[in-house]
């Protein structure tokens, strides 16, 4: 960071080169849209090379900071389009194979993909960064500039909702009644 902080743009392509992924994972599942996911990695790291000079030696780590900013900006890019617009958006292309076991897992997947979809940003983002992108309840936290107690409380929520909205669906259950995810 100091040399990014100096301006050594060898030093940000080696920060891109390592990390970069991490935004565009995040967009991509928050934003379903690669090129969306693409845009989000991108400001991620301008905004880094851009405030590299606010870098705070022994606060988080790069990855947890690009964590943060770039589910930031994927709530912000989420609310905007809400208010840009009121339609629905379209439904995904069906895109299931022929063997009945992958067609089950397909409705399953797209179910889920749909009910996360439902879920308001924050909720959305606390079941992307714990199980998506396997943060530890703390370090998704962080990201969320959250304490662990609050963020704990609005996972739990947002996994209720999920579970009730994928049950709604009439998603494949197990002989004994479970969901089978």
């Amino acid at each position: 960071m100091r040399s990014i902080r100096a301006r050594d743009s060898e030093a940000l392509r080696n920060v891109a080169d390592l990390y970069a992924e991490i935004p565009f994972r995040i967009g991509c599942r928050m934003l379903a849209d690669p090129v969306e996911a693409e845009d989000i990695a991108q400001e991620t790291l301008l905004r880094l090379w851009n405030h590299a000079d606010r870098w705070v030696e022994g606060g988080p780590g790069i990855a947890a900071w690009l964590s943060r900013v770039g589910t930031n900006l994927c709530i912000d890019r989420l609310r905007k389009a809400r208010r840009q617009s009121s339609d629905e958006a379209p439904d995904r292309a069906d895109e299931t194979p022929l063997a009945d076991a992958a067609i089950e897992s397909d409705e399953v997947k797209q179910a889920v993909i749909e009910c996360i979809g439902d879920l308001p940003e924050r909720q959305r983002a606390s079941i992307i960064l714990t199980y998506y992108e396997q943060l530890s309840n703390q370090l998704a936290a962080d990201s969320l500039d959250m304490n662990i107690k609050a963020f704990e409380s609005l996972l739990y929520r947002a996994r209720g909702i999920l579970k009730d909205c994928v049950e709604g669906k009439g998603v494949v259950k197990d002989d004994a009644g479970r969901m089978c995810l």
